[in-house]
């Protein structure tokens, strides 16, 4: 009887597709969800990249272009109301309500600066908002996926014990290939999950320093314009 399982044992397949097959549905079912949400995790994770070194690319050109001595009013001029960039969108916000400030007569409307200040944080909120977009999902993936692919693993054991009650056989050779294919479960919870822990936190880092490089140009926009209040 040992012979013939171990014979047995010998001729399965124990990659990683051949554990997938042998597995319970419920098993199956908990794999696909790993992978897919490792699939979405990555897929996140490359756009973010992405988004983040046009962000930073932008941010530098029009950084360059913001202290080349061009007045003010000519480069809001060039970019418009409505410009593509972040940092420009930042930019716009300031000088259209800088603009709206003006009486017909020229003179300046009071609490202009704070409306100003109040304008460009709503905008960088806006920004903010579309740099974050998808790093929660991340965060889903890391901190549930774990669990998930336990939850497999518990399944698919239990399920093995109930076969060997059932075969009355304790011998390794029948035993293991159950328990291989339940540890695969948590072995794709993890693979799901640390990625995704490690580039949240990577991502976040660097969102929020882009954020803060908008927040600091705010901050330095608005002297300039407290500057000509005075001035006025």
């Amino acid at each position: 009887m040992e012979a013939d399982v171990l014979a047995a044992a010998q001729e399965m397949e124990f990659s990683l597709w051949g554990l997938y097959l042998r597995a319970t549905l419920t098993v199956k079912l908990v794999m696909i969800l790993l992978i897919l949400g490792s699939f979405w995790a990555w897929a996140i994770i490359i756009q973010k990249h992405i988004v983040f070194r046009g962000a930073r690319a932008e941010a530098a050109r029009f950084d360059r272009a913001f202290w080349s001595g061009e007045p003010l009013d000519e480069l809001f001029d060039e970019i418009g109301t409505k410009p593509k960039g972040r940092a420009q969108r930042v930019f716009a916000a300031g000088m259209t309500e800088w603009r709206r400030s003006h009486r017909t007569d020229g003179a300046l409307i009071a609490g202009a600066q704070s409306r100003i200040d109040r304008s460009m944080d709503v905008a960088i909120s806006r920004e903010a908002e579309q740099l974050q977009k998808g790093l929660p999902v991340l965060a889903t993936v890391g901190s549930t996926a774990p669990f998930v692919g336990l939850f497999g693993t518990v399944w698919g054991i239990m399920n093995a014990f109930i076969e060997i009650a059932e075969q009355g056989n304790t011998n390794l050779a029948f035993v293991a290939p159950g328990i291989a294919e339940a540890l695969l479960a948590t072995g794709l919870g993890l693979l799901a999950a640390i990625p995704a822990v490690i580039f949240y936190n990577k991502l976040g880092a660097d969102s929020d320093r882009i954020i803060g490089g908008y927040d600091a140009f705010a901050d330095e926009f608005a002297t300039i314009l407290s500057r000509q209040l005075e001035h006025s």
